[in-house]
């Protein structure tokens, strides 16, 4: 089950240009976007532990996407 709403997914892709979405493209969407927020936040992760930190920080966001 996926953690990102379906609805949300689509009104993105709808504020993006998209006239209509199906089912099947929101879902692939949907696993696409949470594959990504869990390779930043890896990464990110990865920063702040590098820091000597717990928390991840925006600046870790950041870095992480400048890799």
């Amino acid at each position: 089950m996926a953690d990102l709403p379906i609805a949300a997914i689509t009104r993105i892709a709808k504020a993006n240009g998209a006239e209509r979405v199906s089912k099947d493209a929101a879902e692939a969407l949907v696993k696409v976007a949470e594959d990504y927020i869990g390779q930043v936040a890896k990464e990110a992760n990865k920063l702040a532990a590098h820091a000597g930190r717990k928390t991840i920080k925006a600046e870790d966001i950041e870095m992480a996407l400048e890799n």
